[in-house]
């Protein structure tokens, strides 16, 4: 199909899903054998669960990371109360008028904001999604939503940011620790405050996937892969969520329902030397009458440094590195000019 391409995912603005009757052609993916909804039963599989509070952590994720890129993490230490209030501030946030929402509009040059995915600019088609990026303090984005009653949505998004990153610091040292990686030049991976920016740099996406007409036909998220070095989600819906095997295909993944899942990203394969990877997913839309939502916090590094395969003797990587280091604000420019494919720009 001739489509031309669409503009940068920065100048595209989410559809008007409450108004939608049939799916318009910008949302007709082409293919829809490749995006079936159809969800069988024995390929079903669910990720290894690690418990944070098991006597073996260290080596149940360093075994998930390396066999599965993904697992599912209990007793991860974020209140259940939280979780439940972060995610009714996201309900109430996507429930407004699209008008309303479109007054916290991501325009180019900025990263948080009301959205669609940054890797829609990748395909042809858009994605039956919308979202909303958050970085540190929303404050300035929730007074364009709630011009006399945004503090108390801040302060539950802040709350929720501050809890993600406490438990990404715990699993980055765990993950260091089991890969033999004790330089002190790897904390500074774990600053919050970007010193060139004096600003925070994770990033927190709420995501809601709207009921769809014909869901056989769309697709919620696009194949892709997380540029950070760890991406922890929490996933309303037991399904949608699936990962790309090269001997399985597409695996649909089951979430249970107490856990959170955390999967590995580009910036900590090339440090893994390619012992761990930046497994490929993607989140099909069910059949369902409800909005579905998820809300990912993504563990970055901060921009100005160097990232690079960890190769010391006594480290548990191979010696030899087989990709490029690259500076972490460069390597989403290389990703970004190979329409995704970073990794593979940076393999030796």
């Amino acid at each position: 199909m001739a489509d031309q391409k669409l503009p940068p995912a920065s100048l595209v603005v989410p559809l008007d899903f409450d108004s939608v009757q049939t799916i318009p052609e910008s949302h007709l993916w082409p293919h829809p054998d490749e995006s079936s909804q159809k969800i069988e039963s024995d390929k079903i599989v669910s990720v290894p669960v690690v418990d944070l509070n098991d006597d073996n952590v260290l080596e149940l994720i360093g075994k998930a990371c390396k066999e599965w890129g993904m697992f599912q993490l209990i007793n991860h230490g974020i209140p259940k109360t939280l979780i439940a209030e972060t995610e009714e501030v996201a309900q109430c946030l996507f429930a407004l008028p699209k008008s309303q929402k479109m007054k916290a509009l991501q325009v180019p040059g900025t990263s948080t904001g009301y959205c669609i995915a940054r890797f829609s600019k990748y395909y042809e088609k858009l994605m039956w999604h919308e979202g909303f990026s958050i970085i540190g303090s929303p404050v300035d984005d929730f007074k364009k939503l709630w011009p006399s009653d945004y503090q108390r949505f801040c302060d539950k998004m802040e709350e929720y940011q501050l809890k993600m990153k406490a438990l990404g610091d715990k699993l980055i040292r765990l993950i260091f620790k089991f890969l033999g990686i004790f330089d002190e030049e790897m904390v500074k991976l774990l600053s919050y405050i970007d010193p060139t920016t004096e600003k925070p740099h994770m990033l927190f996406r709420l995501n809601s996937y709207p009921p769809c007409p014909d869901p056989s036909k769309v697709i919620g998220l696009a194949t892709h892969t997380d540029t950070s070095l760890l991406t922890m989600l929490h996933q309303a819906r037991k399904y949608g969520l699936q990962i790309f095997n090269e001997k399985e295909g597409w695996i649909p993944l089951a979430r249970r329902s107490d856990t959170l899942i955390i999967n590995i990203g580009d910036l900590l394969q090339i440090i893994s030397n390619g012992r761990f990877h930046s497994i490929p997913h993607r989140v099909m839309i069910q059949e369902t009458e409800e909005t579905t939502m998820s809300m990912a916090f993504f563990y970055y590094p901060p921009s100005y440094l160097n990232v690079s395969p960890y190769c010391k003797p006594l480290s548990e990587t191979p010696h030899t590195p087989i990709y490029k280091g690259v500076n972490v604000k460069e390597y989403f420019a290389i990703k970004a000019n190979n329409l995704g494919e970073g990794i593979a720009a940076l393999t030796i």
